[in-house]
Order: structure tokens, then sequence, then C-alpha cells
């Protein structure tokens, strides 16, 4: 064999040792790529309410659910309640998860914010990203349609007349529902009692049933109940003018009390969530909600919606954060 092709057949042998190495390597990436770069969701997502079953929070969370399975193209989405101390509960569940996508869950104002103020809660602002709002629902002041009050100015009447008797549902206390109840006694000098209650539903049946004389709560429940036949009547809405779904029903401020008062209801997440992952849902969520369908059936069910992105939804719960804890330096509710 000359030097010629001895040297001929050494660089055909590391040339096929070099093709060899490349190719288990393109083998290796083959069988590890479809693991790495797994498309989100792989399992069923976990949508936490922190109200109970019936409320408003859970009407919207069930009825978005489906159009944001829709746009994250097959994902299922499960509606899980965690009721109790107000909101604190869910929302606690909600910051303690893992920010792997697979929990997210409606966080509701005032709650949200008025809860670490007026004590030590499971969960902070910081703990939480907010996505996509969806719900903006005033408060409104309901009774039942054989109570003698027909005004916020007769339940006022009432209340001076007779103190320490006239009963106010709220859900929860810092709510919305009883911080409209502490602004009215305060701007009106009368005494009201407040009685609070782990969700809208309980407080919505308790007036009903007679237990309590009157019924803080949003729009949207008050509106529903009428719709269903309910023996109900609503006061006064607690917006800065007359809503379109209501407008035959005055406002406070047309009443003589400033008070506005409304319940932002949005979708947030644990902090700290895979960028990625984040933008799949900020997308999917708002998608959902700007669905032609969705928001025909929202309408139907007396929904008020305001989809706000995450940069000015995160803006608006840390501007509620300062006008709170200023409330609360002129007024504790606790």
């Amino acid at each position: 064999m000359t030097a010629a092709t001895r040297f001929l057949r050494m660089a055909l042998g590391r040339a096929a040792s070099r093709l060899s190495i490349a190719l288990a390597a393109a083998v290796l990436c083959a069988g590890v790529g479809p693991v790495a770069l797994a498309a989100y969701p792989e399992k069923p997502i976990t949508l936490i309410v922190a109200y109970g079953a019936g409320g408003s929070t859970d009407v919207t969370a069930r009825m978005l659910a489906p159009y944001i399975e829709r746009y994250l193209g097959g994902g299922r989405i499960v509606v899980l309640n965690r009721p109790g101390a107000g909101g604190e509960i869910g929302f606690a569940t909600i910051a303690d998860a893992v920010p792997d996508g697979y929990t997210i869950g409606f966080i509701n104002t005032p709650n949200l914010v008025t809860i670490p103020i007026e004590r030590q809660a499971r969960y902070g602002l910081d703990r939480l990203d907010p996505l996509v709002n969806i719900v903006d629902d005033p408060g409104v002041m309901t009774v039942r349609a054989d109570s003698p009050f027909r005004s916020v100015a007769d339940v006022v009447e009432n209340a001076k007349a007779n103190p320490d008797t006239l009963t106010v549902g709220s859900t929860g206390v810092g709510s919305d529902d009883h911080l409209a109840m502490l602004l009215l006694a305060r701007q009106a000098g009368a005494k009201l009692i407040h009685v609070p209650f782990p969700g809208s539903a309980e407080n919505y049946r308790a007036m009903l049933g007679q237990h309590i004389k009157v019924c803080d709560q949003n729009l949207g429940e008050g509106l529903r109940g009428i719709a269903a036949g309910d023996p109900v009547r609503m006061l006064g809405v607690m917006s800065r003018s007359r809503w379109d779904m209501a407008p035959d029903l005055p406002t406070f401020q047309e009443q003589g009390y400033a008070i506005e008062m409304v319940s932002m209801r949005g979708i947030g997440a644990p902090k700290g969530l895979p960028p990625e992952i984040r933008r799949t849902l900020i997308e999917a969520i708002t998608k959902a909600a700007m669905d032609p369908e969705f928001q025909a059936k929202a309408r139907e069910t007396f929904q008020p919606l305001r989809i706000v992105g995450p940069d000015a939804f995160a803006a608006e719960l840390t501007q509620l954060d300062r006008e709170f804890r200023n409330l609360w330096a002129a007024m504790p509710w606790k």
C-alpha cells in the first residue's frame, strides 16, 4: 500500500467518525426536543374563585372558562371555589401556587387591596400578577319589593329614627359593599348595622329571607335577580353616571350622596410566570373576553364588562391601594 493510499484511508476514517458523532447528536436532540419544547398547556388549568358558587365572580368564571379553553387551543379550565375570609383564602391560594401557568384565578377589588391594609394577610399585591381585568361592576343598594324603602334617603331616615336596628348585608369586612355602607353612614350621620356574609349569593338570600333589611351588592347581581322574577327593588347605583343596563336607576350622587364604589373582577396569577406562558395566558384571556359570543352572554347575564390589559390593570390596583390606605387612615373600617 502506497503512502498516498494509507493517507486517503485515514482521512476517510476520520470523516466517517465525525459524521457518526453528528448523526448521534442529531438523534439525541430529536429525542429531547419535544420534551423541552412541550406545548402549553399539557394539563388542566385551575381557575380559582375566591367566593362561593352562584355569586357574580363564579358566574363570570364559569361563563368565560370555555372561551379561554378555545383560545388556548383546547387546554381545559377547571373552576375551583375557595371562599372565605372576604376573599383572602382564594387570593392566597393564587399567590401561593407554583408560577407555572397551571393555577390562575379571579382577583376582586376592593377586597384584594383592603384585606392587607386592615390585617396581616396571607398574601400581598407584590405576590400577584394581574393579567386581564374582565368586569367593572358598580355597587347598588337592594331591598325586597315589599320594603317601605324606595330611595336611599328612606334608608337613612329609617336608620336615624330607629338607631341600631337597620341591618345591611355585605360580602365581608373591607368589601365594596361594606365600604359603601360606611361611607353612606358617615355622610348621612346615621348608624347602620353591618352583617357580613361569605359571598354575594348568601348576602342576597338573607335579604330575600328577611334576615337583613338591605343588601349592598353589585349591579349585575341585582339585575339578574330582577330578571329571574325575584321580589326585589334597587334603590340606587354607586357609579358616576347611570348605567345603560338600568337607565331608570338613579345614582347615589343624584340622591345627594357622593359615593362611587365599583368592583373590578379580573384574572391574575402568582408572580413569576415564565414570559412565554404569561404571554400565552394574556392573549387567550383577552381573546376570550373580546369574543362576540361571550360578550353577548355577558350582557344577557348583566355583567358590565371592561377589558383592561396587564399594565393598566396593575396600575389601577396600585392606585386603589393608595386610595384605600388614605381612607383607612381617615376612617378605619374594622
